[in-house]
Protein backbone atom coordinates (compact mmCIF):
# COMPACT_ATOMS: atom_id res chain seq x y z
CA UNK A 1 0.00 0.00 0.00
CA UNK A 2 2.79 2.23 0.48
CA UNK A 3 4.22 1.86 -2.18
CA UNK A 4 0.99 2.28 -4.02
CA UNK A 5 0.71 5.56 -2.93
CA UNK A 6 4.46 6.82 -3.22
CA UNK A 7 4.25 6.43 -7.28
CA UNK A 8 1.22 8.79 -8.44
CA UNK A 9 1.05 6.59 -11.70
CA UNK A 10 0.25 3.56 -9.82
CA UNK A 11 -1.84 5.85 -7.41
CA UNK A 12 -4.02 7.42 -10.28
CA UNK A 13 -4.21 4.28 -12.24
CA UNK A 14 -6.06 2.17 -9.28
CA UNK A 15 -8.31 4.77 -8.76
CA UNK A 16 -9.64 5.23 -12.11
CA UNK A 17 -10.16 1.69 -12.27
CA UNK A 18 -12.34 2.23 -9.17
CA UNK A 19 -14.30 4.13 -10.78
CA UNK A 20 -12.86 7.38 -9.29
CA UNK A 21 -12.42 10.67 -10.67
CA UNK A 22 -9.02 11.77 -11.68
CA UNK A 23 -7.41 14.36 -13.92
CA UNK A 24 -5.81 13.19 -17.05
CA UNK A 25 -2.09 12.18 -17.36
CA UNK A 26 0.98 11.19 -19.06
CA UNK A 27 4.52 10.11 -18.53
CA UNK A 28 7.07 12.62 -19.52
CA UNK A 29 9.21 10.90 -22.55
CA UNK A 30 10.49 13.51 -24.35
CA UNK A 31 8.18 13.41 -27.23
CA UNK A 32 6.06 15.32 -29.41
CA UNK A 33 3.29 13.68 -27.60
CA UNK A 34 4.47 16.20 -24.25
CA UNK A 35 3.96 18.85 -26.02
CA UNK A 36 0.74 17.65 -27.72
CA UNK A 37 -0.79 16.80 -24.18
CA UNK A 38 -0.34 20.79 -23.40
CA UNK A 39 -2.21 21.97 -26.20
CA UNK A 40 -4.67 19.95 -25.50
CA UNK A 41 -5.03 20.67 -22.09
CA UNK A 42 -4.14 24.35 -22.26
CA UNK A 43 -2.86 24.03 -18.81
CA UNK A 44 -0.55 21.85 -16.66
CA UNK A 45 0.68 20.53 -13.70
CA UNK A 46 4.70 18.89 -13.87
CA UNK A 47 5.79 16.85 -10.96
CA UNK A 48 7.93 13.95 -10.12
CA UNK A 49 6.29 10.38 -10.36
CA UNK A 50 7.77 9.62 -6.72
CA UNK A 51 7.99 12.49 -4.30
CA UNK A 52 6.09 15.03 -1.02
CA UNK A 53 5.82 18.01 0.53
CA UNK A 54 4.83 19.79 -3.20
CA UNK A 55 8.89 19.39 -3.97
CA UNK A 56 9.34 19.47 -7.62
CA UNK A 57 6.38 20.57 -8.99
CA UNK A 58 5.12 23.44 -11.21
CA UNK A 59 1.51 24.19 -11.37
CA UNK A 60 -0.29 26.03 -14.18
CA UNK A 61 2.14 25.49 -16.83
CA UNK A 62 1.06 26.81 -20.04
CA UNK A 63 3.73 26.71 -23.01
CA UNK A 64 6.73 24.81 -24.43
CA UNK A 65 9.66 26.47 -22.40
CA UNK A 66 7.94 26.53 -19.07
CA UNK A 67 7.23 22.71 -19.80
CA UNK A 68 10.56 22.39 -20.13
CA UNK A 69 12.12 24.13 -17.35
CA UNK A 70 9.46 22.23 -14.90
CA UNK A 71 10.25 19.14 -16.20
CA UNK A 72 13.85 19.69 -15.81
CA UNK A 73 13.20 20.71 -11.84
CA UNK A 74 11.00 17.24 -11.62
CA UNK A 75 13.92 15.30 -12.45
CA UNK A 76 15.95 16.74 -9.91
CA UNK A 77 13.47 15.07 -7.41
CA UNK A 78 12.78 11.72 -9.22
CA UNK A 79 13.77 10.36 -12.97
CA UNK A 80 10.72 9.91 -13.93
CA UNK A 81 8.21 12.71 -14.60
CA UNK A 82 4.58 13.30 -14.82
CA UNK A 83 2.80 15.75 -17.10
CA UNK A 84 -1.26 16.16 -15.53
CA UNK A 85 -4.43 17.92 -16.24
CA UNK A 86 -4.63 21.21 -14.00
CA UNK A 87 -8.13 21.21 -13.08
CA UNK A 88 -9.34 24.18 -11.21
CA UNK A 89 -10.50 25.05 -7.45
CA UNK A 90 -9.25 24.74 -3.74
CA UNK A 91 -6.77 22.26 -2.56
CA UNK A 92 -8.93 19.84 -0.02
CA UNK A 93 -6.60 17.40 1.80
CA UNK A 94 -8.71 14.05 3.56
CA UNK A 95 -7.57 12.67 6.15
CA UNK A 96 -8.83 8.96 6.75
CA UNK A 97 -8.07 6.76 9.67
CA UNK A 98 -9.02 3.00 9.74
CA UNK A 99 -10.81 3.86 6.23
CA UNK A 100 -13.47 6.62 7.53
CA UNK A 101 -12.62 10.23 6.92
CA UNK A 102 -11.80 12.07 10.12
CA UNK A 103 -10.83 15.69 9.13
CA UNK A 104 -10.77 18.16 6.24
CA UNK A 105 -8.89 20.93 5.48
CA UNK A 106 -8.57 23.21 2.47
CA UNK A 107 -4.87 24.34 1.96
CA UNK A 108 -4.23 27.60 0.33
CA UNK A 109 -0.95 29.62 -1.18
CA UNK A 110 1.07 32.07 0.32
CA UNK A 111 -0.23 35.05 -0.66
CA UNK A 112 1.37 38.80 -0.50
CA UNK A 113 -0.71 42.23 0.38
CA UNK A 114 1.33 45.41 -1.24
CA UNK A 115 1.75 48.56 0.65
CA UNK A 116 2.77 50.90 -2.18
CA UNK A 117 6.86 50.83 -1.82
CA UNK A 118 7.79 47.06 -0.42
CA UNK A 119 9.51 45.12 -2.86
CA UNK A 120 7.70 41.82 -3.75
CA UNK A 121 11.10 40.30 -2.53
CA UNK A 122 11.09 41.60 0.40
CA UNK A 123 7.15 40.70 1.31
CA UNK A 124 7.93 37.18 0.28
CA UNK A 125 10.69 37.13 2.90
CA UNK A 126 8.85 38.99 5.78
CA UNK A 127 5.80 36.19 5.22
CA UNK A 128 8.45 33.44 5.07
CA UNK A 129 9.53 34.17 8.48
CA UNK A 130 5.87 34.57 9.82
CA UNK A 131 4.62 31.08 8.46
CA UNK A 132 8.53 29.70 10.00
CA UNK A 133 7.59 30.89 13.09
CA UNK A 134 3.98 29.94 13.12
CA UNK A 135 4.97 26.57 12.30
CA UNK A 136 8.26 25.90 14.49
CA UNK A 137 10.22 26.08 10.96
CA UNK A 138 8.32 23.93 9.64
CA UNK A 139 6.94 26.09 6.40
CA UNK A 140 9.23 28.48 4.33
CA UNK A 141 8.63 30.00 1.26
CA UNK A 142 11.95 29.84 -1.33
CA UNK A 143 12.55 32.40 -3.34
CA UNK A 144 13.26 29.71 -6.20
CA UNK A 145 12.58 29.49 -9.98
CA UNK A 146 8.86 28.41 -8.88
CA UNK A 147 8.26 31.63 -6.98
CA UNK A 148 9.49 33.65 -9.65
CA UNK A 149 7.61 31.90 -12.37
CA UNK A 150 4.10 32.52 -10.29
CA UNK A 151 5.18 36.01 -9.81
CA UNK A 152 6.04 36.65 -13.76
CA UNK A 153 2.28 35.29 -14.45
CA UNK A 154 0.77 37.85 -12.41
CA UNK A 155 2.94 40.24 -14.98
CA UNK A 156 5.46 41.32 -11.89
CA UNK A 157 8.78 40.57 -11.26
CA UNK A 158 10.78 40.23 -7.44
CA UNK A 159 11.46 44.10 -7.74
CA UNK A 160 8.51 45.15 -8.20
CA UNK A 161 6.82 46.78 -5.79
CA UNK A 162 2.57 46.02 -5.37
CA UNK A 163 0.07 48.98 -4.75
CA UNK A 164 -1.21 49.62 -1.63
CA UNK A 165 -4.18 46.77 -0.58
CA UNK A 166 -2.74 44.42 -4.29
CA UNK A 167 -2.78 40.99 -3.29
CA UNK A 168 -0.72 38.38 -5.18
CA UNK A 169 -0.31 34.60 -4.71
CA UNK A 170 3.51 33.85 -5.00
CA UNK A 171 3.03 29.81 -5.18
CA UNK A 172 0.49 27.97 -7.29
CA UNK A 173 1.05 24.72 -5.00
CA UNK A 174 -0.80 25.55 -1.48
CA UNK A 175 1.53 22.54 0.80
CA UNK A 176 2.13 23.58 4.36
CA UNK A 177 6.18 23.20 3.96
CA UNK A 178 5.92 26.29 1.21
CA UNK A 179 4.12 28.44 2.66
CA UNK A 180 0.65 27.53 2.48
CA UNK A 181 -1.94 28.00 5.27
CA UNK A 182 -4.84 25.06 6.81
CA UNK A 183 -8.37 25.65 7.12
CA UNK A 184 -10.81 22.84 8.91
CA UNK A 185 -13.41 22.51 6.65
CA UNK A 186 -14.37 19.68 8.44
CA UNK A 187 -17.95 20.14 9.41
CA UNK A 188 -19.08 20.94 5.73
CA UNK A 189 -17.53 18.33 3.85
CA UNK A 190 -20.03 17.18 1.53
CA UNK A 191 -20.82 13.48 2.18
CA UNK A 192 -19.72 12.04 -1.10
CA UNK A 193 -15.92 13.16 -1.18
CA UNK A 194 -16.10 11.61 2.38
CA UNK A 195 -17.55 8.13 0.70
CA UNK A 196 -14.52 8.97 -2.50
CA UNK A 197 -12.11 9.26 0.20
CA UNK A 198 -13.09 6.11 1.91
CA UNK A 199 -12.94 4.31 -1.00
CA UNK A 200 -10.08 5.57 -2.45
CA UNK A 201 -8.43 4.24 0.83
CA UNK A 202 -10.09 0.56 0.49
CA UNK A 203 -8.72 0.43 -3.26
CA UNK A 204 -5.37 1.52 -2.36
CA UNK A 205 -5.66 -1.02 0.84
CA UNK A 206 -4.12 1.76 3.45
CA UNK A 207 -5.92 2.55 6.36
CA UNK A 208 -4.10 5.84 6.91
CA UNK A 209 -3.71 7.61 4.13
CA UNK A 210 -3.85 11.52 3.45
CA UNK A 211 -6.22 12.58 0.12
CA UNK A 212 -5.00 15.27 -1.96
CA UNK A 213 -8.71 16.90 -3.66
CA UNK A 214 -9.84 19.74 -6.18
CA UNK A 215 -13.05 20.63 -5.54
CA UNK A 216 -14.70 23.89 -6.85
CA UNK A 217 -16.68 23.59 -2.83
CA UNK A 218 -15.36 21.34 -0.40
CA UNK A 219 -19.04 21.75 0.45
CA UNK A 220 -20.26 19.88 -3.01
CA UNK A 221 -19.67 16.67 -4.89
CA UNK A 222 -17.49 17.44 -7.84
CA UNK A 223 -13.82 16.58 -7.71
CA UNK A 224 -10.75 14.98 -8.86
CA UNK A 225 -8.45 13.17 -6.29
CA UNK A 226 -4.74 13.91 -7.37
CA UNK A 227 -2.39 12.34 -5.21
CA UNK A 228 -2.34 10.07 -1.87
CA UNK A 229 -0.25 10.82 0.90
CA UNK A 230 0.80 7.77 2.82
CA UNK A 231 2.52 10.05 5.40
CA UNK A 232 0.28 12.68 5.85
CA UNK A 233 1.05 15.76 8.34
Amino acid sequence: AMSRCADKRVTRRILERAGLNVPAQRVVDGSDGDLEFLRLHQSVVVKPADGEQGAGISVDVRDGRALRSAIRTARKHDEQVLIEQCCPGDDLRIIVIGYKVVAAAVRRPPVITGDGFTPIRTLVEKLSRRREAATDGEAHIPLDKETERCVRMAGHSLDDVLEQGETLAVRKTANLHTGGTIHDVTPVLSPRLALAAEEASRVLGIPLVGFDFLVPDPARDDYVIVEANERPG
